[in-house]
This record gives C-alpha cells, sequence and structure tokens, in this order.
C-alpha cells in the first residue's frame, strides 16, 4: 500500500473526526482513503469528488448507497461505521477488510468442487440478509466479493437500492456488469428484484468455477445479447451443482430460488455428512415504514445550454454519478466501499476495440448477421426506409437534419464518398442519399427478424459494397450504382472479410486467411498467417505507402502479442514482431501502428505504438486503467479511448492529454473526423467531443426504442462524411445531423 495523498492536495485532511492517511484507489466517483480510527480500527473512507458534491441528485443517491449499506447486516459485508452523506464533501467510512476479491482468487485458480459449494453457501446467505433488509444489490460480481477467512462478504452498495424505492434508473444508463446481470436488468431495469442478485450469484459461481461467465463473449454487447437470448454454458460446473446454478439463470424471474431456498439446499452440498443438515429458515422480515427511501428522479438530466462546458472531468456535476470504474472497486476489494455507483462492464480475454475486426483507414469488417435473399432481384428498388424528414435543402444551403426508418431495431452504416450504405433487420443492403435519406437502392433480408450487430455494416470495397448475409454465411459483392450482384462467396463459420488494396481478405478462426479479387472474387491465394485469436486489420504500411494487412496473435499465456505485416497482393510477410501485452489494435496514422495494452480482465493500462518505418515501440501508460475499451486514432496519432464505465480519454504520443467522464455507460466505438470524436449512446443520442480541449460540444435527443427493446443491445459507430455526421438509433432510425454544429443538435 503506499500514499498518494500529495496527488490529492484538494481533499480534506479530515472526514468528520477521522483522519485520512493513504490513497487506497480513486475513479469517476471519489476517492478512498485508509483510516484509523481514535481505537485504532483501519477503516476504509470514501470521499466523493467536489463536482459531484455540489449536485443534489447526485447526494441522493449517496445518502441511499449509506442507507442500503447500514440496513444490511455486517455479517456478511463491510459494516459502516460513519458517514455524512449531508457534508460539504460526503463521505462514507466502513471497516477495512483485507482480503483478495473473489476476481483476485480466480485468477490464480479456479475454486475446487468444496470451496465451490461453500462459496456458494456463503453468497446465497448473504443475499438472504440483504434481501431481508429490503435491498437489492443489481451488481453482484466476483469483484464484490471478499474472500475472508471467516467467510465471504458482499460489498458495493454504490448503485443498490431498497425494493421498495421510488428512486429511478437514468434513461441511457444500464446499471450493472453485463456477464452479471438478469434479462430484465435489459429489458425492464425499473422492474428489477431479489431475483436479479439471484441470477447474478449464478453468474458468479460459474466464473468461480471455469474462470469465465455463463455467457462468454469478445463484447459486453453480444455478452447482453446472450443473457437475453441464449441458454448458458455450465460447461466445467461441478455436476451435483449444475441444477442450482440453472434455475439460478432462469430467464424468467419468477423460475429462479429465493436465497432462502438456496440456503436449505446449498447446505447439504456443501457440508455433506450422514445427518440431516437441513437448517431452519425463518421468514424474511419486511422493511419497516421509516427505512423507505423517499429521493426520487423522473426525468431525464441531459445537459443545456451553459452546463458541461470546459471540464475535462465531466460535462456537468451530474455527469460522474453513475460512472464509477473497476479502479474504484479494485480500490474498494480490500475496503470493502467500492467507490462507482454505476457501470456496464464486462469481462472478456481479448477487449474488442471495434466490436469485431476493424478496418481502420478504409473502412471495417463484416461477419455474418444479415440474411440476403437470393430471390429478391439486387437493385429491385425496393425502398426498405421509412422517409420521416424534410426534403432536400435549396442548392446553396447546408441540408437539414434527417431521419429514416430502416426497421424497427436499428441499422449499421458506413460511408463511402458519395453515398451512406446501410444494413438493418430488413435489409441486407441500403444506399441512401446523404442529403436527404433517400433509397437509391435496397436489398432486402430474408430474417427481419435478425439483429444488426455492431459491426455489420456494408463495406467499401474497391468498386463494390461488401454484404454479409448471417447465418448462410455469404459474402456478396454488390455495385455501388445499382445494388445488382457481381459475385458471391461462402464464409467459413466465424469468418470476418476486409478489403485491401484491391483484395477482399476471408480471416478464418484458425487463423487461415484467403485472397479473393475485389473486382470478380476470384481466389488469388491463400495462407495460414494468423491462429485462435487473431485480429485483422488494413492500413498503409508507411504514410503515404502501400496497403498492408496487420495481423495481432496473442500467446496462449496473455502475456504477448505477435504483430505481423503482410503484402495483401501475395501473402508474403513483410515484417513480424513480438511485443509484451496482450495487445488489440486501433488503427494506423501517420506512420504509426497503434494498440491497446489490455490483460485478461479487459482493462487497460496503456496504449502502444509500433512505428512501422523502425518497428520502435513505444508505450504510453493511462492515468488510471479503463474497462471493455473501444478506440480510435487521429491522422496525428492522438488515441481517444473509450471505457465502458463512461470515461473517453485522449492519449497524445507522451501521456494521457484529457479524460472526460461522459455519463454514458454503453457507447459504441469512438469516431475521430475533423477535430471531433463521435459516441452513440444506447438510447440513440449522438454525443460530440472536442477532440483537442475534451469538453462536451453536443448531443442529440435520445430515440428510444419501443417494446423491450428500449435501448439498444449492439451500438454501431457513427460515420461521418459530407459535411454530416449518420447515426443508427434503438428506434429503428437512421438519422443525419450537420457535423459543424453539435450546439445546434
Amino acid at each position: 500500500m503506499h500514499s498518494l495523498r500529495a496527488d490529492y492536495a484538494g481533499f480534506p485532511e479530515y472526514a468528520g473526526q477521522y483522519r485520512l492517511e493513504s490513497v487506497l484507489g480513486s475513479g469517476g466517483m471519489g476517492v478512498v482513503h485508509l483510516a484509523t480510527s481514535g481505537s485504532g480500527l483501519k477503516l476504509a473512507v470514501k470521499i466523493v469528488h467536489a463536482e459531484h458534491a455540489v449536485d443534489p441528485e447526485f447526494r441522493a443517491r449517496f445518502r441511499q448507497e449509506v442507507t442500503a449499506a447500514r440496513r444490511v447486516s455486517g455479517a456478511f459485508t463491510a459494516p459502516v461505521v460513519d458517514a455524512d452523506p449531508d457534508a460539504e464533501r460526503p463521505w462514507m467510512a466502513t471497516l477495512f477488510i483485507d482480503a483478495p476479491t473473489l476476481a483476485e482468487r480466480v485468477r490464480e485458480r479456479v475454486l475446487e468442487s468444496r470451496e465451490l459449494a461453500r462459496l456458494a453457501a456463503g453468497l446465497a446467505e448473504a443475499l438472504r440478509d440483504i434481501h431481508r433488509a429490503g435491498v437489492v444489490h443489481r451488481d453482484l460480481k466476483p469483484s464484490n466479493v471478499l474472500m475472508a477467512p471467516d467467510g465471504v462478504r458482499v460489498i458495493d452498495f454504490g448503485i443498490s437500492r431498497p425494493a421498495d424505492s421510488d428512486l429511478r434508473t437514468e434513461t441511457g444508463k444500464l446499471i450493472g456488469t453485463p456477464p452479471f446481470m438478469a434479462p430484465e436488468q435489459f429489458q425492464r431495469p425499473r422492474e428489477v428484484g431479489t431475483a436479479a442478485d439471484v441470477f447474478a450469484l449464478g453468474a458468479v459461481l460459474v466464473h468461480a468455477a471455469t474462470g469465465r461467465g455463463p455467457f462468454d463473449s469478445d463484447s459486453h454487447y453480444l455478452v447482453a445479447y446472450q443473457v437475453v437470448h441464449s441458454e448458458p454454458d455450465l460447461t466445467g460446473v461441478p455436476r451435483r451443482l449444475v441444477p442450482l446454478v440453472a434455475r439460478c439463470l432462469a430467464k424468467d424471474p419468477a423460475e429462479r430460488p429465493s436465497a432462502d431456498e438456496l440456503i436449505g439446499q446449498l447446505r447439504a452440498v456443501a457440508y455433506p455428512t450422514d445427518e440431516d443438515t437441513q437448517a431452519f429458515i425463518p421468514r424474511p422480515r419486511e422493511p419497516v415504514a421509516d427505512e423507505q427511501t423517499t429521493h426520487r428522479r423522473d426525468r431525464i438530466a441531459l445537459p443545456g445550454p451553459g452546463r458541461g462546458r470546459g471540464r475535462l472531468r465531466g460535462t456537468s456535476p451530474a455527469v460522474g454519478a453513475e460512472a464509477g470504474t473497476d479502479a474504484e472497486a479494485a480500490a474498494g476489494a480490500r475496503t470493502g466501499t467500492g467507490t462507482g455507483t454505476s457501470t456496464v462492464r464486462g469481462r472478456r480475454r481479448m477487449p474488442a476495440v471495434a466490436a469485431g475486426l476493424a478496418l481502420l483507414l478504409a473502412g471495417g469488417s463484416l461477419g455474418g448477421y444479415l440474411w440476403m435473399s437470393p430471390d429478391a432481384p439486387s437493385g429491385s428498388g425496393d425502398t426498405a426506409s421509412e422517409q420521416l424528414a424534410a426534403p432536400r435543402a435549396p442548392a446553396g444551403q447546408p441540408s437539414p437534419p434527417w431521419s429514416v426508418r430502416l426497421g424497427e431495431r436499428g441499422a449499421a452504416c458506413s460511408w463511402q464518398a458519395p453515398a451512406l450504405y446501410c444494413s438493418g433487420p430488413e435489409s441486407a443492403a441500403v444506399r441512401l442519399d446523404p442529403a436527404d435519406g433517400s433509397t437509391a437502392w435496397s436489398v432486402r433480408a430474408t430474417a427481419p427478424d435478425s439483429r444488426p450487430a455492431s459491426d455489420s455494416a456494408p463495406l467499401p470495397g474497391d468498386g463494390v459494397v461488401l454484404a454479409v448475409a448471417p447465418g448462410s454465411e455469404l459474402l456478396r459483392a454488390l455495385d455501388p450504382a445499382t445494388g445488382a450482384e457481381r459475385w458471391n462467396r461462402a464464409l467459413p463459420s466465424g469468418a470476418h472479410a476486409l478489403p485491401a488494396g484491391g483484395r477482399v481478405l476471408i480471416a478464418a478462426v484458425d487463423g487461415t486467411v484467403v485472397a479473393l479479387d475485389s473486382a470478380t472474387g476470384a481466389q488469388r491465394w491463400s495462407k495460414r498467417i494468423g491462429g485462435v485469436g487473431s485480429v485483422w486489420w488494413s492500413g498503409a504500411q508507411e504514410a503515404g505507402g502501400p496497403p498492408s494487412l496487420y495481423v495481432a496473435t496473442p500467446d496462449k499465456d496473455g502475456r504477448s502479442t505477435q504483430l505481423s505485416a503482410v503484402d495483401p497482393q501475395n501473402g508474403a510477410p513483410r515484417w513480424q514482431l513480438r511485443s509484451p501485452g496482450l495487445l488489440h489494435p486501433v488503427g494506423a496514422a501517420g506512420g504509426g501502428m497503434y494498440l491497446l495494452d489490455n490483460d485478461v480482465q479487459a482493462r487497460t493500462g496503456a496504449v502502444v505504438r509500433v512505428d512501422l518505418a523502425t518497428r520502435a515501440v513505444r508505450r504510453v501508460q493511462l492515468g488510471s486503467p479503463l474497462y471493455e475499451t473501444q478506440a480510435a486514432v487521429g491522422p496525428d496519432g492522438v488515441v481517444y479511448v473509450f471505457g465502458a464505465t463512461g470515461a473517453l480519454v485522449a492519449v497524445d504520443a507522451t501521456r494521457e492529454a484529457w479524460r472526460l467522464e461522459t455519463g454514458v455507460a454503453l457507447a459504441s466505438r469512438p469516431v475521430f473526423a475533423d477535430g471531433r470524436v463521435y459516441l452513440s449512446a444506447s438510447d440513440g443520442r449522438l454525443i460530440a467531443v472536442d477532440a483537442g480541449a475534451g469538453r462536451l460540444l453536443g448531443q442529440t435527443k435520445p430515440r428510444i426504442g419501443a417494446g423491450k427493446d428500449t435501448f439498444a443491445a449492439t451500438l454501431p459507430a457513427p460515420s461521418v462524411g459530407g459535411g454530416r455526421v449518420y447515426a443508427s438509433a434503438p428506434d429503428g432510425t437512421v438519422f443525419a445531423v450537420a457535423a459543424g454544429d453539435p450546439a445546434g443538435w
């Protein structure tokens, strides 16, 4: 433990009667300090940031966290010793618990069958006490479970709430951690009850037994989809626990056992004897009236004129209220506090920078997501979009904003001058006029229930538009002017396609790459270049030089990554190097290749630059780690990294230039264009940030979907071209706004 007090000179030296000592950690919500009481009791004291202390809504949330933590018995939590949510700088002191988290324990080794059963029993007892107190935790996960010698402790009540609370979930923010969130937390966040904690318990047990979650994916957006629609993977869970875990992970909350039921069933499993060991479980008590929370929030909080300007750490006092980070959770791991109140954070072995493969200088990559009808005539002129906006502007005047509907659940789009190409649930490919959104041609999908993924947009491919039909895994090359099919090619299962240097490269999961001629589809070469876990992308070999195919292949132990450059014309290797860390590509710009240095827990700690001429490698550390990152690079080599907790960070050649807490828990991959960074939020907002100063420039109104798909499970990145920014939303629309006037959106 080391003191960082010198770095936090703006924080008070005392919280109430407690003198603050070393800093245990910090994040978007506040800073956790070690302190000692007058009797020598070690405490963890959370002090909130000054910008949050002046926000009444944040104070209400912090007061609720204190209330929730106090209501729960200290037998299975870190007891609250003292707190003052009404102080000038609100604070809370809990008992300091010196114990590793379950996440840290599993990182060393997974739990054996007996250990797992006793963990399950301990967590069930903890949930029983939490639920008896009338509290729903809502963020039970391995990093919030302390493995103390005398039993487990559940910590961090920052996003919990009383079951009878009227405090609203803010529009645009899904609260929780995707691999451990229940389906209703994605579909009906205001109706979340104690059954959601039981679902999380089941997911935690799978993680403890296997080192992965029951819904495992490289993208937390895909995890969210799997949680709602797919069956859990229980491979590796001890056989005697499988039925219980499966019940915990039931889609319907009514089918999950209560914590009381679990205790009775788990006791015999955890402590098998020849005698009946079933315990008597008293009825849960009902919350008393004076424990009920009275704070409300009934309307969306969006920055208005004059709010959120000029701040590098937040757009308004409320921005950081739900932007706590796993760095804070790590700080609270041995403190029992946690410091974050939000966040949608997911674990993945290799975080996807662009939710699939990223074609970083000239487009993206394609995976199979939509069906394209072989019977529908290509370029038939079927109008798959319902136009919702104004007609064209007079010549010489800027075009007004427009919006068109491409089905019920959004679309994914890409810009290829002079047109915008999109795919949606009802359209495999649509060409839209960028001036007014009118349809030039469309190729309809034969699976209208399919949802577009974040990397399913049609791609420009040297004179063709590339589109992939899901299920059939058929790649089709379409004429950009008419939509007529020029050629098609079946893809191996799980393969991706990306264009590079007059070729269309098909990369299979085993590392085999097949190169096709863009114009004809004829095969030009085939070689095994990467391996399992490889990520491919394309870009210039050097500034202004010929294109290259780049491959990043991680070692099995995740300690280093092999980087390779290949000539897309013939597959000949150009160079190869190995660099420490689990590196994931961002892009190439200004003669450099940029990557994120991640760990196996989806934590990004640095940006790596490889000089494409000299192969020199340089690392720039982030001020604090980010989780579940996505990134973009500008032409000057500044990398913009977005973390799942809402932080957007700019990293230049030597340092972290700025950090902005956006308050957006779920967002798309960032896009850089003309001095701005653009993001799409899960509630349909398009957000613009000044790339130089790190301040919010503007945002559009939310475009929330109907029915159960209120928020987007997948978030395609915006596209920029022709003086406009194009984005898609959960309400099924694609819309365009003027790039030069974010404040007027």
